[in-house]
């Protein structure tokens, strides 16, 4: 037979009602549409101003140094320092707390961070050191859904060229007073609303020196037994603006998240290892939330400047850290928000200002090298994400994929929610090789008392399930993976 007739055959065999085969996976599903807009979230998220985060920064900077070494010293200018801007920000949670009639606990985790303990850090603190984390405590409405927490945080503390330097100018205008104004503005706009979760908004020192006070934030939340779904910190997210940088993008952020969790037992690790959940982390299943809060509330049709959450699916960038690590470390969900393309010649330098015909760079992380613009889309981002988590019920519990017997189905069973507020269930489904979730099917919740069970007639092997509680009024929560 020739090659044009078996062609035209096979033509004819289509036509004459041969099927094209389809995945299970697809074949018995739904595609995941967006989320909802709510609209009161807008209007909160309308209140953050450019220039509220422009004279909030311009404060910050204007403490000279906000060393965290500088907390011991008593030569400084009145005014300058550290310890000055720590009572700056508690006066700011305490303004907003004024303004919503004292919806906010406003308070201090203070503590010495000791070199004689032989911490990690010991080497970078030279002697015993006062360190404070100002934190504001929105609590929810719900008794029982007020014990789930969201919080975000940036630190308030900054460095030059020496981390033992505690005297010297240290601005901090990008590292990082635009993450601490990411807390405040998120604080302002989210006090104006009623949540049934509570929110928790947090500026951390001794950052600079190995994570110390969100070291010892996140192990206060773990002692204390936080339901701390969700932390979000904000380091470096001021989009600089170094003049000739082409390469800079203001219309996305990045979110770092961990893959295999670093709190993970090693049997938690061989369980991840053979189930192929690596990238199922409660910190990767964080991110995906944040990319879709960024695409409901920030990319949707008719806004004036779209804004992306660009997932990164990395820990943090080379040879860095962040204050979202802490939280990890502590079994917590956590990712960090960083901007595009950071200019290193304003991180980390002394002040440099060089004749004005020459071609070396300026040094020093200024106010100037600072977008107030794109610091607000990070901000809205921000509140957008923690407002859909503290309206949203809590995970569904117990998340089990049925695996009793060789079957190409899927049986899945799961319990309640913490604290109830679940309207329906999305039973989520992708392909292992995709990055966010492709099907779904929804489940209607009942007042029946025990387990939710649903069977579906794709096969567990070929794709990863994860579920997820969403309220009356579409709010989504975090997907809980089996």
């Amino acid at each position: 037979m020739k090659i044009p007739q078996l062609i035209l055959l096979c033509g004819l065999a289509l036509a004459c009602g041969a099927a094209v085969a389809q995945p299970d996976y697809s074949l018995h599903a739904t595609p995941v549409g967006p989320a909802p807009v709510d609209p009161a979230i807008v209007r909160a998220l309308a209140t953050i101003k450019p220039q509220q985060i422009h004279e909030t920064i311009q404060t910050l900077v204007g403490f000279g140094t906000r060393s965290t070494l500088s907390s011991m010293e008593t030569d400084l200018p009145p005014g300058q320092g550290i310890n000055a801007a720590a009572d700056w920000i508690a006066a700011q949670f305490e303004a907003i707390s004024h303004e919503c009639g004292g919806c906010l606990e406003v308070k201090r985790d203070t503590f010495t961070a000791d070199p004689a303990s032989g911490a990690q850090w010991a080497r970078r603190i030279p002697k015993p050191t006062k360190i404070t984390n100002v934190y504001a405590i929105q609590r929810g409405t719900d008794p029982e859904q007020a014990k789930r927490m969201v919080l975000v945080t940036g630190h308030y503390d900054s460095r030059n060229s020496s981390n033992n330097d505690d005297h010297a100018a240290a601005p901090g205008a990008n590292d990082d007073a635009s993450g601490v104004a990411v807390s405040l503005e998120c604080a302002r706009a989210l006090s104006k609303l009623k949540f049934p979760g509570t929110i928790v908004f947090v500026a951390v020192a001794g950052e600079e020196q190995g994570l110390v006070g969100s070291g010892h934030l996140a192990k206060l939340a773990k002692d204390e037994a936080w339901d701390l779904e969700a932390a979000l910190n904000n380091d470096i997210v001021g989009g600089n603006t170094t003049p000739g940088d082409t390469l800079q993008m203001k219309d996305r952020v990045r979110v770092f998240s961990e893959g295999v969790p670093q709190a993970a037992t090693p049997e938690e690790a061989r369980a991840i290892r053979a189930l192929g959940k690596e990238n199922d982390s409660p910190s990767r299943e964080l991110a995906r939330a944040i990319a879709e809060a960024a695409h409901t509330y920030l990319s949707r049709s008719g806004t004036a400047r779209p804004f992306a959450a660009s997932l990164v699916e990395r820990p943090d960038r080379y040879l860095r850290g962040g204050d979202h690590s802490s939280f990890n470390h502590e079994g917590f969900a956590a990712v960090r928000f960083t901007e595009w393309r950071e200019d290193y010649n304003h991180q980390h330098q002394n002040i440099v200002m060089p004749p004005a015909d020459s071609k070396d760079p300026i040094l020093g992380d200024l106010i100037r090298f600072v977008d107030f613009n794109y610091v607000a889309q990070v901000a809205r981002l921000n509140a957008a994400t923690l407002a859909t988590l503290a309206f949203a019920p809590g995970e569904p519990q117990k998340v089990t994929i049925v695996n009793k017997m060789t079957e190409n189905g899927s049986t899945l069973t799961w319990e309640p929610p913490v604290g109830g507020g679940a309207a329906r269930y999305d039973v989520l489904w992708r392909e292992t090789t995709a990055p966010s979730w492709q099907y779904v099917k929804q489940v209607a919740a009942t007042t029946a008392v025990g387990p939710v069970t649903v069977s579906l007639p794709v096969s567990k092997d070929n794709v990863i399930f994860g579920v997820r509680a969403v309220d009356a009024k579409g709010h989504r929560g975090l997907v809980a993976v089996p």
